[in-house]
Formats: C-alpha cells, structure tokens, sequence
C-alpha cells in the first residue's frame, strides 16, 4: 500500500497552511524540527498550535525569529537545503527552492543562483518548505493530488511594488495546475505553495480510490468574515492496483524522420507524459508512417499537445480517455563490480533498469546480457 495526500485549499494554499495541516494530521513536529536544523539556519522557533475559527479546529504554524537577516541569495538557500541528511527530504527542498529561484531569475534577467530572494529569502520560505518536505516524507506520502486552487483577485504589494495577483513569480510556478476563480480578493495562493506543488508534481486529476487515515486543517494568518481560512490535507491508502483515467494523444506522422521522431519521444517524456510510444503504420497511397502515442494525465494533456503539435508539425492530434490499472511497485539497488544497479519490482516480477545495467556493461566491458542476469539474481541489499 503506498500513501497518498490530497489538498483541498478551501481559501488559498500557503506553506506554512500546508505545513500546519501535515502536523495536524499527525506528521511529527520533531522531525520537522530536525530537518530544519540540518540546514544550518539560526535564530528561528517553529511552534504549532491549536486555534479556532468560524467554529472549526485547526492548526496555525508560526516561525519565531530572532535573526536579523530577512532575505537571502537563491542560491545560499539550496546550499543550506542541500545539507538535509535525509536524502529524500533535501531533494525535494532544492528542487523546490531552485523553481522558486529559476522563475525569478527568469522574470528579473538574472542567474538564478544569484537572485535575491526578497520576501521569500527568510527564515519562513525555507521553515515552510523543508517543513512541509520532512512531514510528507515522515507520513511516508509518495504521491501528491490537488484539488483546484483558487486565485484571487487585486493587487498585492512587494518588494517590486504593487503588482497583480496572482503575482508574476506565483503565475509562472502555477504553469499547468489546475485554477478556479474565488470572490476572495488578495494573495491566496503564495510562491512557496506554488513551488512545493511544482516540485512535487502534484496531480490535479481524479483522485484514485484510497483508504482515508486522518484529515489535517492549516491556518493561515488572514482573518475572513464568513469562513475559516483553511488548507485541509487528506492523507490516505492506494488500493494495490492504482486505477486511474487518462487520456491517449496520438498523430499520423509521414513526413518526419526517425532522429526527429525519436527526439519528440524524450520531449513528450520530460514533458511530464507517462509513457510515449510509436507504432509502424501504412497510410493511404501506401506511405509508410509512424503513429505517435502520449499517454498523459488529464491536467497534462492540453501542454503535452501543444508540444506535439510544435515539434512534429502535424496538422491534427488525437485525443481519447482510457482506464489505466497499475499495480503497485517498489525498487531497490544492488551493486555488479561495485557500481549501483537499480532494480523495479512488481508484484509478479521484477527487472534491472536497463540504463544502469548499460552503465556496468561499458565500464567493465561484460556484455550487457551477463550484467542484467547478474543485477536480476543478486541478493538484496541491506
């Protein structure tokens, strides 16, 4: 069984909302703590504690500071998340501080690595953020949904000045997500948010049937005359077999050469398509042709055919909805000659990743068919 976190930002999503609702869920405050320690940031408190609001309990995340530095180059914060000792915990906190960097730097002219982070170089932005990684990786969450997030509308004022919302850096982070309107006015979704659901490719489709475990509300800071401003998360249980719906893209191509065909495959790929494919196929007049395959999740798909329209030049897509059933999967690495070779296993079998055992096969010259019985039949590791 893995676990699964769905947000609902009722009002808007913040990090520390995000941060609140995990612990309020049950992520443990100590491991948050301790995360952050590793960072090697001074002067801060995290405290989380129970408020009231419209009637509802929730939790309100609060980081004390008694630094005197409020904002910090892009780039010192990666280093300072790259020092997590838990692996899992670090990757996702740079990767969401260098989105956060790169869209900056992007909108500013400026190398990411030296952008200065003005609002969002504090203590909070990085509190938040390894906070909310840490919790997710305490609750042992491994896939991420999102209802629809809503967005605001009026201005709001930074370091730049008065801009609209949703701000410039938020608007980029949100590229893809799914987005509602809302009669609230304001900020209500921050940069922070928008970049922890980047780096954690969350899903804004259907949500597959799950065990629920525990609900969590996070406060945020804003008081509204009429509801409580609350992010709940809902963390739950896949069933063994993930069943989910998505949806095929797929174009004729005749006019495209093999070097192309394979080069728009790993586009669709890094794109954020689950699987890209081609199939032999005769056209009218008996051309040969190639059939071009996406399969994608239904938030994904309008930006995977865009790509495929730019980069084949086809006239027309395809597009079509499918049930999926994947069955659940672990992985492990075990060493050939001393080099790391991963493995995927299903419940019926398992297999080595091809590319690590090419890896082994070129660097000891073994041929590859030895490396991958050899990966395949090692012992697991400790």
């Amino acid at each position: 069984m893995s676990r699964v976190c769905l947000i609902s930002p009722f009002t808007g999503l913040a990090g520390d909302m995000l941060l609140a609702a995990l612990v309020d869920a049950g992520a443990p405050l100590d491991a948050v703590r301790a995360a952050v320690d590793d960072t090697g940031l001074t002067g801060w408190d995290l405290t989380v504690t129970p408020v009231v609001t419209h009637g509802l309990r929730s939790s309100h995340a609060v980081v004390a500071v008694s630094d005197d530095a409020t904002s910090r180059k892009a780039g010192e914060l990666i280093a300072m998340a790259g020092r997590i000792r838990d692996r899992a915990v670090a990757t996702t906190a740079v990767a969401t501080l260098r989105a956060i960097a790169e869209v900056e730097g992007r909108l500013h002219g400026e190398d990411p690595a030296e952008v200065h982070l003005h609002e969002l170089g504090g203590h909070d932005t990085l509190v938040d953020i390894v906070g909310v990684a840490a919790a997710l990786h305490a609750l042992d969450v491994r896939t991420v949904h999102c209802e629809p997030l809503p967005l605001g509308s009026g201005t709001v004022r930074t370091a730049h000045g008065v801009l609209p919302c949703p701000a410039p850096a938020t608007a980029a982070l949100l590229q893809g997500a799914k987005v509602v309107g809302t009669s609230l006015t304001g900020e209500t979704v921050t940069p922070t948010a928008a970049a922890l659901l980047h780096a954690l490719r969350a899903d804004y489709g259907p949500v597959p049937p799950m065990r629920l475990l525990a609900t969590g509300y996070g406060a945020g800071t804003r008081t509204l005359p009429d509801r409580p401003n609350v992010a709940v998360v809902r963390l739950g249980e896949l069933d063994d077999a993930d069943v989910r719906d998505l949806v095929v893209l797929e174009t004729n191509l005749d006019d495209i050469t093999g070097e192309v065909l394979g080069h728009v495959t790993g586009v669709l790929l890094a794109a954020g398509a689950l699987d890209s494919w081609t199939v032999p196929a005769v056209m009218k007049k008996g051309r040969p042709a190639h059939v071009l395959h996406a399969l994608v999740t239904p938030d994904r798909a309008d930006e995977v055919e865009r790509l495929i329209l730019a980069e084949t030049g086809t006239l027309g897509v395809r597009r079509s909805t499918v049930r999926r059933t994947a069955v659940p999967r672990t992985t492990d690495t075990v060493h050939v000659h001393g080099m790391p070779v991963r493995r995927k296993h299903g419940p019926h079998q398992g297999k080595p990743e091809f590319d690590d055992a090419v890896a082994v096969a070129r660097s000891t010259g073994l041929p590859l068919r030895t490396v991958l019985k050899m990966a395949a039949e090692a012992p697991e590791e400790p």
